[in-house]
C-alpha cells in the first residue's frame, strides 16, 4: 500500500513529517460529507481557467463548519476571510478561481443562495433575509489564461456549486486550477493544477 508523508516545515524531502496511509479515493472526498464541482472553460489558444467549488458538509446540508485561514505567500486574495478569523465559522463552500473572477464567484454564490432560497447556517436576521461572506480563494492563471478576458460568468458558478459530488475528484488542469503554472525556480515553470490528497493518519 502506498504512503504519504506530510511535512509541516523544511525540505519536504527530509523524511520529517505526519505519516500515514491514502484514503479510500486519495482525495479531499475522504472526509465524510464533502463535495466537489468543477467548471473547466477552455477554449481556442487563450481561454484556461474555471472554478472549483468544495462544499465542506455537501451542498444539500447547510449547517456551518468551524474553519480559520492562514496566508501561505502573502500575495494571495481570499473574500471571507475576517468573517472565518471572527466566527470561526465557514458558512457554505470554498470557491477557488482566477484572480479577476474572484468578485464573480462571490457575487454569484450570493445570487444562487437568494434563487434557492437557501439561507447560511449563521447570519440569518429573520426567515429569508441573511448576510453571506463567500469565501473565495484565488489563482493565477495569467501565463496560459486571457486573465483580462473575464470568461468566469455566474453559470460557470451555479454548475460548479450543483455539479459537486464525493466521487473521485477531478485533478489536473480542471476547475480553479485550469491555467496555472508554478514559477518558482525550483520548479522551472512546470504546468500544475487542482490537486487533492485525503488519508489517514497513524
Amino acid at each position: 500500500m502506498r504512503t504519504w508523508t506530510y511535512v509541516s516545515s523544511g525540505d519536504p524531502f527530509s523524511g520529517g513529517g505526519v505519516h500515514g496511509t491514502p484514503g479510500p479515493r486519495n482525495g479531499i472526498v475522504d472526509v465524510a460529507g464533502v463535495t466537489v464541482g468543477h467548471t473547466t472553460l477552455i477554449e481556442g489558444t487563450d481561454v484556461r481557467t474555471g472554478i472549483t467549488a468544495v462544499w465542506p458538509r455537501g451542498m444539500a446540508n447547510n449547517a456551518p463548519a468551524f474553519a480559520g485561514w492562514w496566508a501561505l505567500n502573502g500575495n494571495g486574495e481570499m473574500t471571507g476571510t475576517t468573517w472565518l478569523e471572527e466566527s470561526g465559522y465557514l458558512d457554505g463552500p470554498v470557491l477557488i478561481t482566477n484572480t479577476h473572477s474572484v468578485g464573480v464567484a462571490r457575487d454569484a454564490f450570493i445570487q444562487w443562495q437568494v434563487k434557492n432560497s437557501r439561507s447560511p447556517g449563521t447570519n440569518v436576521v429573520r426567515p429569508g433575509v441573511f448576510w453571506s461572506m463567500p469565501v473565495v480563494a484565488e489563482t493565477f492563471d495569467g501565463f496560459l489564461n486571457d486573465a483580462n478576458g473575464f470568461h468566469v460568468k455566474p453559470e460557470h458558478v451555479w454548475n460548479a456549486l450543483e455539479t459537486a459530488s464525493a466521487g473521485p475528484v477531478a485533478e489536473g488542469a480542471v476547475g480553479g486550477g485550469t491555467g496555472m503554472i508554478c514559477t518558482s525556480r525550483r520548479t522551472h515553470r512546470r504546468r500544475w493544477g487542482t490537486g487533492t490528497v485525503g488519508g489517514r493518519h497513524r
